[in-house]
């Protein structure tokens, strides 16, 4: 993850102050790019700041890549099963969601899977501010320490919380 996020750095110009927003895995990015750049602020929603706040899951496949076995095919087509099952806010977005699923590159899967669970970050900056919902199935609320939590916010509530997530953002950004 950490040789990703300077591949992304290179694009963000740091001749003027920058601030970092990230939602699930781009938010963890957004943790790595933090402890090389200096950002003023660095928003992370529905995300992780570091390893010990993904579930047990993640981590367990690190030590036993579960995933590395799984063709990024079936991997892919597990996904579009799994998550509409454990996602909260499946049946009012089913359609988004589906789609989501569908765009949703099978090699660049797989390796976002991996960099997850073979992520050591232990530490992260004072400037994050993580914002989090109560409902998050995937990375669940009992396991990060969120700044501010979204009632009823699952892991794609900036889809269907977007009015409380755009109301803390405004409030966070000014």
């Amino acid at each position: 993850m950490e040789s990703y996020a300077i591949r992304m750095a290179e694009s963000i110009d740091t001749s003027r102050n920058f601030s970092l927003v990230g939602v699930s895995l781009g938010g963890m990015i957004c943790t790595e790019i933090a402890t090389f750049l200096n950002p003023e602020k660095v928003l992370l929603i529905s995300s992780a700041k570091a390893r010990n706040e993904l579930p047990f899951s993640y981590r367990f496949q690190h030590y036993i890549p579960i995933y590395a076995m799984v063709p990024r095919g079936i991997l892919k087509a597990g996904a579009r099963i799994a998550q509409p099952l454990f996602e909260p806010d499946r049946k009012s977005h089913q359609a988004v969601f589906i789609a989501m699923l569908k765009a949703k590159d099978k090699t660049f899967m797989k390796r976002s899977i991996r960099m997850i669970v073979n992520w050591q970050r232990t530490e992260y900056p004072a400037t994050i501010v993580h914002i989090h919902g109560d409902n998050d199935h995937t990375l669940p609320l009992r396991l990060v320490k969120a700044d501010r939590i979204v009632k009823n916010g699952s892991h794609m509530m900036t889809l269907t919380r977007a009015q409380d997530v755009s109301a803390i953002l405004n409030d966070l950004l000014k």
